[in-house]
């Protein structure tokens, strides 16, 4: 099998992978703070996805039956012969004239996103346009109607591949079982998270994870708490791997940025008395004053698990509005979050106008769920919905067990 990684054939692509969930906000004023544990100057310049019609949670058993039937379909266009490849190499939008469009509407048709009677013209038109956004939007690609290198590399990938992921990830789906009633759900490849109420999916949030090399973990949890206006309390991969390069370069950052530091007997010490040559710094902690610019944010949703991770707010907005969202230590940035936190703490006095409050007072308050919230974070890069769409996500952390599956990267935006 070819090598669909990035050192195969999109060794000509950005390094990265992506997924996309389904709803983008606007921008944010950069701070600056955030680079140690997040580097996310990301403004979409193409139109954003729209959010998922279905109500249907990603564990459940319409999602099983539906990818279920959509390995099926795949296994019959496979048995005729497969999908065609595109030719040529640049790029096609709205209004190219080349044979080239004439080979993308065949892969098109192929997979279902373009209708048959429409598949001879050289020009790229307004229906053409509506099947590319359709395709880019099931395989976590921002909608812009534009085929570049992202979209070459997903309509490239052979249906025998989306084949082994559809087997793959049927497995997945069937081995969570029953949820229970009311959960959090959050699929990494597809950087997007559910809130489930019995059987539902009441809202959907994208989502911010963590980088290949920082990777989040596959988890089943609760929610602790809520902290608002919480301080961030620097880790220690960071401190190794941001903060010592970042204060060798710039000594002020510290200062910059309201991060203090602690010795290991919980005195107050200056940036001056550490040598950043070492790992001193190692030894100490690091903890950034709450307020605006605060690396989590105005939020933080503590859940319990043995790997330090948590779910959080972020300064930082114009992340959301990109196609690629691994750019975290691991932790879950989480977009519109006191939306969430309001459905975490029903039955408490924190509704979402209270919330709203508690946060403008910048007083650091810790409210407890009125009842236990699971929390589960998954991995799932193939499934489809009960509407009939087959999404498809990169498989960012190489778990499906065959060749790297990385498509998406920072150049295709428009």
């Amino acid at each position: 099998m070819s090598d669909y990684s990035r050192r195969g054939f999109l060794s000509t692509l950005a390094l990265g992978a992506a997924a996309t969930a389904l709803a983008r906000p606007a921008a944010a004023q950069d701070y600056g703070l955030g680079q140690m544990e997040m580097k996310e100057r990301y403004d979409s310049v193409a139109s954003p996805i729209g959010q998922a019609s279905s109500s249907s949670p990603t564990f459940s058993a319409y999602t099983l039956q539906a990818t279920q039937n959509a390995l099926q379909k795949y296994s019959e266009i496979a048995a005729q012969g497969g999908w065609p490849q595109v030719t040529g190499k640049g790029r096609l939008q709205l209004g190219s004239r080349s044979p080239d469009v004439v080979s993308l509407r065949q892969r098109l048709i192929a997979s279902g996103d373009l209708a048959p009677s429409l598949g001879g013209s050289p020009v790229f038109d307004s229906y053409l346009d509506g099947a590319v956004k359709r395709f880019q939007s099931r395989h976590g690609i921002l909608s812009s109607g534009v085929v570049g290198d992202t979209s070459r590399a997903a309509l490239a990938i052979p249906i025998d591949v989306r084949i082994k992921q559809l087997q793959m990830n049927i497995v997945r789906l069937r081995s969570m079982g029953n949820l229970g009633n009311r959960y959090i759900m959050m699929n990494i490849p597809a950087t997007e998270l559910e809130a489930v109420n019995n059987g539902a999916v009441e809202q959907r949030h994208s989502t911010v994870i963590g980088k290949p090399d920082r990777p989040s973990p596959i988890l089943s949890t609760v929610v602790q708490n809520i902290n608002f206006n919480p301080y961030w309390t620097v880790p220690l991969s960071i401190i190794k791997k941001d903060l010592i390069p970042l204060m060798q370069k710039e000594p002020s950052y510290l200062a910059d940025h309201h991060i203090r530091i602690f010795n290991p007997q919980g005195q107050e010490i200056t940036p001056e008395q550490i040598n950043w040559n070492t790992d001193e710094a190692t030894r100490m902690r690091f903890r950034q004053d709450p307020g605006f610019g605060n690396s989590l944010g105005q939020v933080r949703i503590n859940i319990a698990n043995q790997y330090g991770v948590y779910m959080h707010d972020t300064p930082y907005k114009s992340v959301f509005g990109s196609d690629y969202r691994f750019d975290s230590s691991g932790c879950a940035r989480v977009q519109d979050v006191r939306e969430l936190v309001a459905w975490i703490l029903q039955g408490t006095e924190y509704t979402r106008d209270r919330i709203d409050e508690v946060i403008r007072s910048g007083a650091q308050t810790t409210v407890n769920p009125t009842a236990k919230v699971p929390v589960f974070w998954a991995y799932i890069t193939a499934w489809a919905t009960p509407e009939g769409l087959v999404e498809f996500r990169d498989d960012i952390y190489n778990k499906d067990g065959f060749a790297s599956l990385s498509v998406v990267t920072k150049e295709e935006q428009g």
